[in-house]
């Protein structure tokens, strides 16, 4: 109950200041714009002087395309809008001193983390929904029909993607007042894990992998399940959460 106080006040700030409508904005774009600019890059090709010729070295746009398109789409900004939204869910109320205002009514330090967190995935489930939506809708129109099983499992593969960065910094926004540190350690975390990635081995278990594995999900093929990706991400998460708890439960506010 005391979680579902905090919950309902994180959901109307994230509506009162936009930031859903933000959000959901920019992925239900994305959504529709990515099946469309995967049909339509040849012919924009056409439309820059002096280019008209490279159309025809592309070959013609498959449904892979605006698959792919999608989730290169979807995962940066959607990781972008995770890493602005959760540097300062702690670090901006803790400067302000209103995270003061809301513990004493009392309220436990750990139902305001997790309150924080759920808002955080409710607000990309929701997003990741309307993009999913608009999108299958598009490649369907100008491509062909995606298997739904397998397109619902590559959103819930992306928004389990997204929460790993956004865990991360809402656990960096625990550490500092500073909402520009924490979006910094943020976005260094990104990079760790991209470099990472880039490693063969160590790589098969870093979150980007379950992109990969979503997209042969998406497009019905057959692909070697990324399950040590998985409990990677899910391991972040957990950490991340534990981690943002056990500093943030000692802090003098």
């Amino acid at each position: 109950m005391i979680v579902l106080v905090a919950l309902r006040k994180e959901l109307l700030e994230q509506w009162r200041t936009r930031r859903f409508l933000v959000v959901l904005a920019t992925l239900t774009a994305f959504g529709f714009a990515s099946p469309l600019l995967a049909r339509m890059l040849p012919q924009l090709f056409d439309l820059i002087p002096g280019a008209e010729g490279l159309s025809q070295l592309i070959p013609s746009p498959t449904t892979r395309d605006a698959v792919d398109q999608y989730i290169r789409n979807t995962n940066q900004f959607g990781v972008l809008l995770g890493l602005l939204l959760a540097m300062g869910m702690v670090a901006q109320e803790k400067e302000r001193g209103t995270l003061a205002l809301v513990l004493v009514k009392p309220m436990p330090r750990w139902a305001v983390l997790a309150a924080k967190f759920v808002a955080l995935g409710v607000t990309f489930a929701v997003s990741l929904a309307a993009a999913g939506l608009a999108a299958y809708f598009y490649t369907f129109v100008l491509f062909e029909a995606l298997p739904l099983g397998g397109w619902l499992a590559l959103n819930g593969l992306l928004l389990l993607f997204i929460l790993v960065y956004a865990a991360f910094t809402l656990f960096a926004s625990t550490l500092t007042r500073s909402q520009a540190v924490a979006g910094g350690m943020g976005f260094g975390f990104v990079l760790l894990l991209a470099a990472l990635a880039a490693i063969p081995t160590v790589g098969e278990y870093m979150p980007l992998r379950l992109m990969g594995w979503g997209g042969a999900l998406a497009l019905g093929q057959a692909a070697q399940p990324a399950w040590g990706a998985l409990a990677v991400s899910v391991a972040i998460i957990v950490a991340a959460l534990v981690a943002a708890w056990a500093v943030f439960r000692r802090q003098e506010l």
